[in-house]
């Protein structure tokens, strides 16, 4: 297991509650991860195991069922997931996305209705943003809601998206007003036990096996007014808004997997034993190692920083995209690179290397792809190209 680090953002509390996760996801997570990745899903009762221990949307205030904490102590959670396991519990998404979304935007109806039940765990939350024509184009959207007296009827489909299957809250993008743009896009509160809405499949992915992503089918979803989160129109301006801080528990995912890598290595190497003597007594090992630990704390001092501006407000789109764009390129390497000293056992997946490199890729793909991430910076140093035809 890899070793906690107090960071500089963590206060003692922080810090308290991360080593609380640490002993949690180690003694709760790690035995059950086979049972996860063979079923493709995390169970329900380790929902609400992580919520009873207060390790689920640690942001919420105490009046509304919560520990009155701030994304810091999510982050803090976040941080100890990744560095003892892997990515099968989609806490990430539920705590540090769908909760900020009730927060930030939610009437107080809206948040005494969800919020404690996501604190406990009794409800776990998705967000359903991307379609099978329209993945990092947000403005592409097919979903429509329509109005109908003073109901929304909701038709459309989703994908990609995780905790799809076990959700009981979808957090939806959908068009309100066609040929408006991003100005047109709205989003929608969408209990799943409501008819019309159906779990399509669980997708077989190449990694990431027990954490379910899924595709979603919305038929004639009938909404009542108070479903919609924010104004209508704004759903496109929310998402812009939130992005920056999914993107930045995308980083700080890609440092606790690296940490976790690099500590599974040494301890690897240094029991492992060729041509008469361990791994790590070869110079090429030594140097990788050395090459590997540097990157990692590279990668958590650019995080640590750009969660220091994010606690400020000063953390803009452009440089959340740098954090999601560099550190999840560098994860690919170091994982990589500590996969090949383990020889053939590290292309096993009985051995934590092999899920954490196959897990790896997906991170320069979700949350806006690294591609888009190098439009995003580009934008905010170039002027934006005409478009041609």
């Amino acid at each position: 297991m890899a070793r906690s680090k107090t960071r500089r953002w963590m206060d003692a509390e922080c810090a308290q509650l991360s080593a609380l996760a640490d002993e949690f996801f180690t003694r709760e997570a790690v035995p059950r991860a086979a049972k996860w990745e063979a079923q493709r899903h995390v169970d329900r009762e380790f929902w609400t195991l992580a919520g009873g221990v207060g390790l689920l949307s640690c942001s919420v205030p105490t009046e509304f069922g919560g520990s009155g904490g701030s994304v810091a102590h999510d982050l803090a959670v976040i941080d100890a997931q990744a560095r003892v396991t892997d990515y099968a519990f989609g806490g990430a998404v539920h705590s540090g996305v769908v909760t900020h979304y009730l927060l930030d935007y939610g009437t107080d109806e809206q948040k005494r209705r969800w919020l404690p039940s996501m604190v406990t765990g009794e409800t776990v939350g998705a967000i359903a943003l991307t379609e099978p024509d329209a993945g990092s184009d947000l403005k592409a959207l097919r979903t429509r809601a329509v109005r109908d007296g003073d109901d929304w009827v909701l038709d459309g489909s989703k994908t990609f998206i995780t905790n799809g299957s076990i959700a009981d809250l979808v957090v939806v993008a959908a068009v309100t007003e066609p040929g408006a743009g991003s100005r047109g896009i709205s989003l929608f509160l969408v209990d799943a036990r409501v008819p019309g809405f159906t779990v399509t499949r669980v997708l077989d992915k190449i990694g990431q096996h027990g954490s379910d992503t899924s595709e979603l089918s919305f038929v004639g979803v009938r909404l009542p007014a108070s479903a919609l989160l924010g104004e209508p129109g704004r759903g496109f301006a929310m998402m812009m808004e939130q992005l920056p801080q999914e993107r930045l528990f995308a980083g700080v995912m890609a440092v606790g997997a690296m940490t976790q890598a690099v500590a599974l290595t040494v301890d690897y190497t240094s029991q492992r034993r060729a041509f008469g003597a361990p791994l790590s007594d070869l110079q090429n090992t030594r140097f990788e190692v050395a090459e590997c630990a540097t990157l990692t704390e590279v990668a958590r001092t650019f995080v640590d920083d750009a969660i220091v501006r994010h606690l400020d407000d000063s953390l803009d789109l452009a440089a959340a995209a740098m954090v999601k764009l560099w550190t999840t390129d560098v994860q690919g390497q170091v994982v990589d690179r500590c996969l090949q000293l383990f020889g053939g056992y590290g292309y096993m997946r009985e051995y934590p290397i092999g899920r954490l490199w196959v897990d790896a890729r997906a991170q320069r793909i979700y949350g806006g792809s690294n591609e888009i991430m190098k439009e995003l910076i580009t934008r905010s140093l170039l002027p934006t190209p005409a478009r041609r035809g």
